[in-house]
C-alpha cells in the first residue's frame, strides 16, 4: 500500500482540500473533519486500497487497522496542509475527553476558586514531598542508629534541606498566592515572611525590657498565629490591594510609592486582622479533622474514603491540598504526620477493585481494553484513566467503587496509618507512610480492592448500560 497514492484518493473522495477542516489519527483510524458532508463519497472511500471500513460520526473515521493509520496521516496531512493531531483510543485519551467534559460541566465559581487555591500549593509539592521524605527518613535513622550520624556535615546538610522547606514555607505560600491573584510575587513573599518566627524580627524585640504589645488583643506578637492559612490570605490580600493602589497611582510615582504602600498597609493588616482570622480558620480545620478522624473513628474513615472521588469528579478536592500541607508541617499539631491522606488514598483502591470486576464480568471488548490499559497505572496510584474512562461513565460502577473504597478507609482509620509527606498514592504510597506501617497500608488497600470488587460484581455491572456507552 502506497501511503501517498492512498492519501490522494482519500482527499478526492472526501471532497478535496477545501472541504477538510481537520485530520488526525488513532491507532487504527484516520479521522477527518469535513465542512460539507454532501461532498463526501463514502462508497468510494470504502473502495480505496487498505480501507477496512468507514464510520460516519462527528468526523469521518476511515479504518485501516493497527500500524497503518499513522503512515496515512503523515501523507494525508501534507496534502491538506493542516497540522496532524495524533489522538488515541486508549484509556488515557478517553479519560481526558471525559474529564474535560466533566470539568466544563462543573466549571462553577466555587470550583474555579478552589483551583486557584490549589495552584498556590501545587508548585510547592516537589519541595514538600522531598522535604517530607527527608524528615521522615532522618527521624528513622536517628532513632534506629541512636544518633550515630549526628554532627556529620553531609548528614546535617541533608537534614537542613528538609528543615528549610517547612521553616520558610509561609514565605513560599505568600509568594505564590500573590502571583496567582495578579500581584507582585515578591511582595506576597514578604507578607508570608512576617508569619515566620525569627528572633531578629523587630516585632519580637524588647525595648527597655518590654515586649511589643499588639492593639486590641494586648498580646505579644506571635508570628505563627494563623500559620499557612494566614500567609495565603496575606498574599492574596497584598495582590488585591496592590492592584487597587496601582489603578489610582500616577505613573511617575507608581514604581516607588505603590509597593511601599502595599507593605505598610498590608503589614498592619496582617498583624491586626489577617493572622487572627487565619488562626480561627486553622483551628476550625483542625477541629473538623479531629471530629471526623477522632470522634467518628471508623465511620469517619468510611465517609472520607467513599466520598473523596465524587469531590474529585466535580473539582472540589482541590480545597484539600492546603489542608494536606498543614498536616504535613512538622510544626503543626500533628507533628508532620498526615492521617487524612492514607484514608483518601483508599479511594483509588476501590476503583481498581471495580475495574477488575468489570473486566472479568463484561463481554464488551472495548471496555475490557480500556480496563486493561487502566488497571496497571491505577494500582500504581494514577487513577484518572480508570475513573474517567471506565467507572464514572457507567454511573453504577462508580458508586460501587466508591462505597467499596470505604472499607479500605475504615481499616486505614483503625490502623491509624499516617504519611510523612504527599504526592503519591496507590502502591507508591508505601514510600511515604510512616516507617513500620507498610503492612497495615497493604492490608487497608486490599480491603479497598475487595470492597470495590465485590460490590461491583454483584451490583455494579449493567451490560446494557455498558454497550450503550461503549458500543456493542
Amino acid at each position: 500500500m502506497n501511503a501517498d497514492e492512498v492519501s490522494a484518493q482519500l482527499l478526492e473522495y472526501l471532497g478535496g482540500k477545501d472541504n477538510i477542516r481537520s485530520n488526525m489519527a488513532c491507532m487504527t483510524r484516520l479521522r477527518v473533519g469535513v465542512k460539507d458532508m454532501s461532498k463526501v463519497s463514502v462508497d468510494k472511500l470504502k473502495s480505496v486500497e487498505g480501507v477496512l471500513g468507514v464510520v460516519e460520526a462527528d468526523t469521518i473515521q476511515i479504518v485501516f487497522g493497527p500500524g497503518k493509520s499513522g503512515k496515512i496521516l503523515e501523507a494525508f496531512s501534507k496534502l491538506t496542509g493542516i497540522g496532524k493531531s495524533m489522538v488515541s483510543d486508549s484509556a488515557s485519551y478517553v479519560a481526558k475527553v471525559n474529564k474535560d467534559a466533566l470539568k466544563a460541566k462543573h466549571n462553577k465559581p466555587l470550583q474555579r476558586f478552589f483551583k486557584r487555591i490549589a495552584d498556590i500549593f501545587i508548585p510547592l509539592l516537589p519541595g514538600i514531598i522531598a522535604a517530607g521524605l527527608i524528615n521522615g527518613l532522618t527521624n528513622v535513622i536517628n532513632v534506629s542508629s541512636n544518633g550515630m550520624l549526628s554532627g556529620i556535615w553531609w548528614y546535617e546538610c541533608i537534614r537542613t534541606m528538609g528543615w528549610a522547606m517547612f521553616a520558610y514555607l509561609s514565605a513560599f505560600v505568600g509568594y505564590n498566592a500573590a502571583a496567582q491573584f495578579g500581584g507582585s510575587p515578591i511582595l506576597g513573599g514578604i507578607a508570608g515572611a512576617i508569619c515566620i518566627a525569627n528572633s531578629a524580627m523587630p516585632l519580637l524585640s524588647k525595648f527597655n525590657d518590654q515586649e511589643v504589645i499588639l492593639p486590641m488583643t494586648g498580646a505579644v506578637y506571635n508570628p505563627s498565629n494563623g500559620g499557612l492559612i494566614a500567609a495565603m490570605i496575606a498574599g492574596m490580600f497584598f495582590a488585591w490591594i496592590e492592584k487597587k493602589i496601582r489603578k489610582v497611582m500616577p505613573e511617575v510615582l507608581d514604581t516607588f510609592i505603590s509597593p511601599l504602600l502595599v507593605l505598610i498597609i498590608g503589614g498592619l493588616s496582617i498583624v491586626i486582622v489577617i493572622q487572627p482570622v487565619g488562626a480561627i480558620l486553622t483551628e476550625g480545620i483542625y477541629i473538623a479533622m479531629d471530629y471526623i478522624y477522632g470522634s467518628l473513628g471508623a465511620a469517619g474513615g468510611f465517609i472520607l474514603s467513599a466520598g473523596f472521588l465524587p469531590l474529585v469528579a466535580v473539582g472540589l478536592h482541590q480545597a484539600l491540598i492546603p489542608i494536606h500541607t498543614l498536616l504535613n508541617d512538622p510544626s503543626g499539631p500533628t507533628a508532620g504526620i498526615n492521617y487524612l491522606l492514607p484514608i483518601l488514598m483508599m479511594s483509588g483502591g476501590g476503583q481498581v477493585g471495580a475495574g477488575i470486576a468489570l473486566y472479568l464480568k463484561t463481554k464488551n471488548k472495548k471496555l475490557r481494553r480500556l480496563i486493561r490499559d487502566s488497571i496497571p497505572v491505577g494500582i500504581l496510584g494514577v487513577g484518572e484513566p480508570l475513573m474517567y474512562a471506565v467507572t464514572l461513565p457507567l454511573g453504577r460502577s462508580f458508586i460501587t467503587a466508591c462505597v467499596g473504597a470505604g472499607f479500605g478507609g475504615v481499616m486505614a482509620s483503625l490502623f491509624h496509618i499516617g504519611t510523612t509527606t504527599q504526592g503519591v498514592s496507590g502502591l507508591f504510597g508505601l514510600l511515604i507512610v510512616e516507617p513500620g506501617q507498610q503492612i497495615k497500608y497493604i492490608i487497608a488497600m486490599l480491603c479497598a480492592y475487595i470492597g470495590g470488587f465485590l460490590l461491583t460484581w454483584f451490583f455494579g455491572v449493567d451490560e446494557e448500560r455498558i454497550n450503550a456507552v461503549y458500543g456493542e
